[in-house]
């Protein structure tokens, strides 16, 4: 158990996707302009990353070597499909919003790359520890980039046509915040203050183990 859990944790810090890796990018700025698109693409990362590292690893016994990277990206693209249908289906505004980038999971850095370095080479156990940790990871980072950007490039917080949070009315919001410009500025900002609270815990850990 204490290997499932430190599993999950590095990806919600040491090796976080987004702020440590920094792999999976394209997607993420492209639709961290809005709260709602981003925390369904956010689960639907986690659904398709845990399910296929867990796949991939339950068969890795059964890949041949030398095909091994096709067939990841089929059993991804199963997943994807799943998700596909499914937004397109239940959720049509979401599905529309998302657009290209849901079938574009299946060439996403994370999900390939987590199934290359972990998946195929621990347990079942382990893998769905990583695809758990490095999916809530990537959907923590993302919402609250998209929080970020909505709120100051709106002026609030929309969630299924209810708003959440609205700022004054005199705010006048910067159109630079929901560009591509403006995205990079405030993830590198993320990055930063993540970065920084690590160092500090490590810091504070070797300070209490010295």
């Amino acid at each position: 158990m204490g290997d499932w859990i430190k599993t999950f944790k590095q990806g919600l810090s040491i090796e976080n996707p987004l702020t440590v890796l920094m792999i999976g990018l394209c997607a993420t700025l492209a639709v961290s302009t809005q709260v709602q698109g981003a925390l369904f693409m956010g689960l639907a990362v986690i659904f398709v990353l845990t399910m296929s590292n867990a796949i991939i690893s339950a068969f890795r016994k059964l890949i041949p070597n030398e095909v091994r990277i096709p067939i990841f990206i089929v059993i991804i693209a199963s997943f994807v499909t799943i998700v596909d249908l499914t937004m397109k289906a239940f959720m049509p505004g979401i599905y529309q919003f998302l657009g290209i980038w849901i079938p574009l999971i299946v060439v996403n850095c994370a999900i390939l790359g987590r199934a290359e370095a972990f998946a195929y080479h621990n347990k079942v156990g382990l893998a769905i520890a990583d695809g758990l940790g490095m999916g809530v990871g990537y959907w923590i980072v993302i919402v609250a980039l998209a929080f970020i950007r909505e709120l100051l490039g709106t002026g609030k917080i929309v969630m299924f046509d209810a708003t959440l949070i609205g700022l004054p009315s005199g705010y006048a919001p910067p159109g630079l915040v929901l560009l591509f410009p403006g995205a990079f500025f405030i993830f590198g900002f993320m990055i930063a203050i993540t970065r920084a609270l690590g160092e500090r815990a490590e810091k504070r850990r070797k300070a209490v183990t010295s």
